[in-house]
């Protein structure tokens, strides 16, 4: 058999795909999967880390205004068209599948048209432009929360999965990775990030956290800036002689994501939905703040879903200063009792079967088309 995988951008729709992939080799190692994406995305870095291969397209995203910028997303739109057929036709593939990101256009709707069974996956509780296209051609709609349902028109294609993750993130040891990292039992460690590609808003922030949480005992705070933030942040904490406490610690990535949250009493993040899933899947109590910069401001949407059911705190971006964040942080570290409530609450949330669900979906169709293929 020959999987075909489209979904770019961000990790929130590189991982997923990834986890999916991973399953699809662990139990049939001898079929045949490529990755489609674009060379500006994430998945060009880390699709081969992963250890498969991948095929660029040229494709771009449309913008909402007018201008010059739209003319060339067209001609990219034609030019990735082009390109699907060749990857398809070159491929042959049984099965083709979208996790999300404008690659997905192309991609999905020739195999569609070439009549290959498609599926997509939406991360979010609001689908994205794409997706919702899509949503009329392919065969099979993946959503990860119930509310998303209704912005798809054929509710019978609709399966509910949740969000895949990592196997590592469903799997983890808390006190060996607490040892690893060197941890005391009576100290609450929190990890705060932006996301893959790191946030702005939230690494000035954590400028003023670094400056008054420093050398305080009873809290550990590791915060991952970013690989193109890491320069800037060290810099400005120099110039604003800032010393960093032997409680902190500040990378610029972090390559092994399940190991650090895995320590965690509480995270400090975006609310991207694969973000929440992993959050979820650890049962882990966390401060969200969702990216105001996103289409249909999804991750607000997302970010409520863990606030109603106590699972977490939400600020917005407008609402953010480091006065609020450490005033959490120093009450979390007397209110322990909090943490663990929260936790347990993520934890009620979490959708661990999502990759199984997912795979159990692509078999199916792979089994209906065997079977029409038998017939014909």
């Amino acid at each position: 058999m020959r999987i075909l995988i489209a979904g770019g951008g961000t990790g929130g729709h590189i991982y997923p795909a990834i986890a999916i992939a991973n399953r699809i080799r662990e139990e049939y190692p001898d079929w045949e999967i490529l990755f489609v994406g674009t060379k500006r995305g994430l998945e060009y870095k880390l699709v081969p880390e992963a250890g498969y291969r991948i095929q660029l397209v040229r494709v771009s995203g449309f913008k909402r205004r007018l201008s010059l910028d739209t003319f060339k997303s067209v001609k990219d739109l034609f030019d990735g068209l082009k390109d699907a057929r060749k990857v398809i036709k070159d491929f042959k593939p049984d099965i083709v599948i979208g996790t999300g990101g404008y690659v997905c256009g192309p991609i999905l709707w020739t195999a569609s048209m070439m009549q290959i069974k498609t599926i997509i996956h939406e991360q979010n509780v609001i689908p994205g432009v794409t997706n919702k296209i899509l949503g009329k051609f392919v065969d099979r709609i993946m959503v990860s929360f119930e509310d998303s349902r209704k912005y798809f028109q054929n509710s019978s294609k609709i399966v509910v999965t949740g969000n895949p993750v990592r196997k590592e993130f469903i799997r983890f040891d808390r006190e060996q990775s607490r040892r690893n990292l060197g941890i005391k039992d009576n100290c609450m460690l929190v990890m705060s990030f932006g996301g893959s590609r790191g946030a702005e808003k939230i690494n000035e922030i954590m400028k003023t956290v670094v400056k008054k949480m420093s050398n305080k005992e009873e809290l550990q705070l590791i915060h991952i800036t970013g690989s193109s933030h890491y320069e800037l942040f060290m810099k400005d904490l120099e110039k604003e002689n800032i010393i960093i406490g032997k409680n902190i610690m500040i990378k610029p990535y972090a390559h092994d994501m399940p190991a650090l949250m895995g320590a965690c009493d509480l995270v400090i993040c975006r609310s991207g939905a694969i973000t929440l899933a992993e959050i979820t899947a650890m049962g882990l109590p966390s401060i969200l703040i969702p990216s105001p910069h996103v289409t249909n401001n999804h991750q607000e949407h997302n970010a409520r879903v863990l606030e109603k059911k106590g699972a977490a705190v939400l600020l917005l971006e407008r609402e953010l200063n480091d006065k609020n964040i450490v005033e959490l942080l120093s009450r979390f570290t007397k209110e322990k009792h909090r943490l663990v409530d929260m936790g347990e609450k993520s934890k009620l949330l979490s959708k661990t079967d999502a990759t199984e669900i997912i795979f159990s979906n692509i078999m199916g169709l792979l089994q209906k088309s065997k079977s029409r293929d038998s017939y014909m």
